[in-house]
């Protein structure tokens, strides 16, 4: 899981940056090329995007010596690549709906425009930060066909770890590791309901208390 925990936290960085570009810049040469290679990996087959980068890996080592070897380095830059775009979709759609006055007005009142980012426009759009957290450490954690394209013989992922235990035949380590994936996911998504419940109480109380104010 280690692999998609650096994806995902790597995708977030890149797809926050790419999503702020495409939404918060006007036209700018390049921007439909940008877009057209953000959101490629997300109708780009797995087949082909592995392939690709096994290419570009060996490519690379050729002309520069790096990476000597397919491992996590390969692995990590891989998941990143295409955990990026589903990111950058969701942060971009949240960052559409932002309010641009109350940037306008946090900048007005002297606030740098890193600043206004880190301290308005972050918070309001951390939920999307979450949500693209959470899809691509799924798809990471999921993804089998482009980790065996870019992994070396060290280095295996989840998914490629039960695709050889399966076929084989079906062990008890399998079942159990299956129900504590369930249950997680199950245990994750009763949590992030209930403190959504509880944050969408909260603001209907304030808003009813402004009202009768």
């Amino acid at each position: 899981m280690r692999f998609a925990f650096f994806a995902a936290s790597m995708a977030v960085c890149l797809g926050t940056v790419a999503a702020f570009v495409m939404t918060r810049y006007g036209h700018f040469r390049g921007k439909t090329a940008l877009s057209s290679m953000v959101t490629a990996p997300l109708v780009m087959p797995e087949v082909i995007t592995g392939l690709s980068l096994l290419l570009l890996f060996v490519q690379m080592a050729q002309l520069i010596g790096w990476p000597a070897d397919r491992g996590m380095a390969t692995i990590w830059i891989a998941h990143t690549t295409f955990c990026s775009a589903y990111v950058a979709v969701v942060v971009a759609a949240r960052l559409r709906e932002v309010d641009r006055s109350i940037e306008e007005a946090a900048m007005d009142l002297g606030s740098p425009p890193v600043k206004t980012f880190f301290f308005v426009t972050l918070p309001v759009i951390a939920p999307a930060l979450a949500a693209g957290w959470l899809l691509a450490f799924t798809l990471s954690l999921d993804d089998l066909v482009i980790a065996s394209f870019v992994s070396g013989p060290r280095d295996n992922t989840l998914p490629m770890v039960v695709f050889s235990s399966v076929r084989m035949g079906v062990s008890p380590k399998i079942n159990a590791l299956a129900t504590l994936i369930i249950l997680t996911v199950s245990l994750a998504t009763l949590l992030a309901w209930y403190f959504m419940r509880r944050s969408e109480a909260k603001r209907q109380s304030v808003i009813q208390q402004g009202e009768e104010a």
